[in-house]
């Protein structure tokens, strides 16, 4: 009997103990998204003004998202960014102040801590047309929406030791232009081979990186970098490109963004293209979800 009523004391204990220590749930989801939607405006007026000026209004709209599914040694990160500004002045009328396209998709296995196999596409382009003379529309017309469009897929390898620095080498990538604007399609236009030719297809390395720098509290630069060398004609001849964004977050709704474009392609023009802009404005930004690779509990992998 007493055998009989130590047993089962036993197991009520166990049972107990299992109820007020239950098993530790993996809370942690796979998707994060990380996300800023922006409106930036400025204005300026001008009445009986000796040292002159003429009145204006601009703004530029846009999203910023990060995407990325992170489950044992998967890695699948999204990256969706589209902006688009005007300016009107007095006397000139509207200009474009900026357009941007930019949406790339990028999976990886892991091998190796940190070291990924990996592989994606990614799209570049504009939205609207583009003119000579300030983007005048009485201009003659030098690009327009996929004209050109920048389409690269291959296959490689991603570094990523960190949420703030992620580095991705593909030896094997393919690079398609196209040039979708009848008026456009002209022999040496955005490299293209022969009039009314609509597309030039490159094959060769493509390296990229981005990497993220929170400068104070309410501070952060973000930096992106890419190198394009061409296997089939002039390897030597690269096409490199930076792209800088500094946010500057006053309060919760309200931030100041200036960023920083630098683009070399022999195949657009033999010269460095330079685009800034600076705003102050609207700022909404979403944050779900905590990255997994933060949780040292999910990497068993690693152990």
């Amino acid at each position: 009997m007493k055998k009989i009523l130590l047993s089962v004391s036993i197991i009520m204990g166990i049972h107990s103990f299992a109820q007020e220590n239950p098993p530790v749930a993996d809370t942690v989801k796979a998707w994060s998204i990380h996300g800023q939607n922006t409106l930036m405006l400025n204005q300026a007026a001008f009445s009986n003004w000796v040292g002159g000026g003429a009145n204006n209004i601009g703004w530029i709209a846009g999203v910023n998202y990060n995407m990325t599914y992170e489950k044992g040694k998967d890695l699948w990160e999204n990256i969706i960014i589209l902006a688009y500004g005007q300016n009107n002045t007095k006397g000139i009328g509207t200009r474009k102040t900026q357009d941007v396209i930019n949406i790339s998709t990028n999976y990886g296995r892991e091998f190796a801590k940190h070291w990924y196999i990996s592989g994606g596409i990614g799209l570049q382009s504009q939205f609207a047309a583009g003119y000579e003379d300030g983007n005048n529309p009485a201009a003659k017309k030098i690009s327009n929406f996929m004209a050109p469009g920048y389409l690269n897929a291959g296959v490689g390898f991603t570094y990523r030791p960190n949420d703030n620095l992620t580095v991705t080498l593909r030896p094997a990538n393919a690079r398609v232009t196209f040039v979708l604007d009848d008026e456009l399609q002209y022999a040496g236009n955005y490299g293209l081979k022969h009039d009314g030719d609509s597309s030039l297809f490159q094959f060769g390395f493509l390296g990229s990186a981005i990497y993220k720098i929170k400068i104070m509290d309410n501070i952060t630069l973000i930096n992106t970098a890419s190198v394009f060398s061409n296997y089939l004609d002039h390897p030597e001849r690269l096409v490199l490109s930076y792209g800088g964004v500094l946010n500057m977050k006053i309060n919760k709704f309200i931030s100041t963004n200036i960023t920083l474009d630098l683009l070399y392609d022999h195949n657009q023009i033999w010269k460095t293209q330079l685009k800034q802009t600076l705003g102050v404005g609207f700022a909404y930004n979403i944050d779900k979800g905590k990255k997994r690779t933060d949780n040292k509990q999910n990497q068993s992998w690693l152990k």
